[in-house]
């Protein structure tokens, strides 16, 4: 199934584009539905565009493009699937209603995943007739260059829908990790938004400043982060020298179990980030295409490297 699964996908904005053209890329069928007609319309645009982004010649981006479809129902995409993702806005509502319909519509055999990094994939699914064919599968931003695809299994999910799961992502170029219990924020949430909350506790108590923080981050532990990860960063240096480390700071780490004060402030204020002009920094217009252009760069540069 892996080679020849035929895809589905809900959504053709941020998420849903990068997902379709990713298994396009690797010769799967893919058809898209957005109940959004704009979105929909302009999915061929979107793709062309990211598919530029990774330096793929005229002819690849033909042929990919060759392999998505858009589809003018719910039903209509979702018929003759295998998989079916989801990648509609992160509203639990919305998502419970759209797999309602696409189980009435979509093949038995058909595997129902949801692309969310916030909501519980077990409150998405709970609805479902037959729960043993959902699950998570938590694709990051941009889809098609991050390589991790966080697969989250509820308490129903069968381990024979799970393992097709991971083998398919593994098929088209992504490393999928099983993330064995439905909690919030999955894995890899969990571990950024506890550095974001140091991050922000850092300035809020006068520490150092946000441009500081993102310094120190981006000239140390941030670059070897793609090829050593903490545990394995604990194990180099040693347990012992980790359990050192621990007792002489964690007593003195941010611990609030709430978002931050200043985090508060900032929004409330209108201080949206680069989208208002000023949050933790500030930024003029231009400064967010630019940055996206950075990181674009740079995760070409990682790929090839990896």
């Amino acid at each position: 199934m892996a080679q020849l699964a035929r895809i589905s996908v809900i959504g053709a904005g941020l998420m849903g584009h990068g997902i379709a053209l990713t298994f396009a890329r690797h010769g799967h069928e893919v058809r898209v539905f957005d109940a959004v007609p704009e979105s929909l319309a302009a999915l061929e645009g979107r793709v062309a565009a990211s598919l530029q982004s990774l330096g793929l010649d005229a002819e690849t981006v033909g042929d990919t493009l060759s392999r998505i479809e858009a589809a003018p129902s719910l039903p209509d995409c979702v018929s003759s699937a295998d998989v079916v993702v989801e990648a509609a806005p992160e509203k639990l509502d919305v998502k419970k209603r759209i797999f309602a319909e696409v189980e009435e519509a979509a093949p038995g055999h058909c595997l129902l995943a949801s692309n969310t990094s916030v909501i519980p994939i077990t409150s998405i699914m709970e609805g479902l007739a037959d729960k043993a064919r959902g699950l998570g599968t938590h694709w990051w931003n941009p889809a098609h260059m991050i390589p991790l695809v966080e697969v989250i299994r509820t308490q129903w999910t069968a381990e024979t829908a799970l393992g097709t799961i991971m083998e398919l992502l593994a098929s088209i170029g992504k490393t999928p990790v099983r993330v064995e219990k439905d909690v919030p924020g999955f894995i890899g949430n969990r571990l950024q938004h506890a550095l974001w909350r140091e991050a922000m506790s850092l300035v809020e108590k006068g520490i150092c400043s946000a441009d500081a923080v993102d310094t120190v981050i981006k000239s140390s532990f941030g670059r070897r982060l793609a090829v050593l990860g903490p545990l394995e960063n604990a194990d180099l240096i040693g347990t012992d020298l980790s359990l050192d480390i621990h007792e002489n700071v964690l007593f003195d780490l941010e611990s609030r179990r709430e978002p931050l004060p200043v985090l508060r402030r900032l929004v409330e204020a209108g201080k949206l980030g680069m989208k208002s002009g000023e949050g933790f920094r500030k930024w003029k217009p231009g400064d967010a295409q630019a940055t996206q252009a950075r990181v674009a760069a740079y995760l070409r540069e990682i790929e090839k490297l990896t």
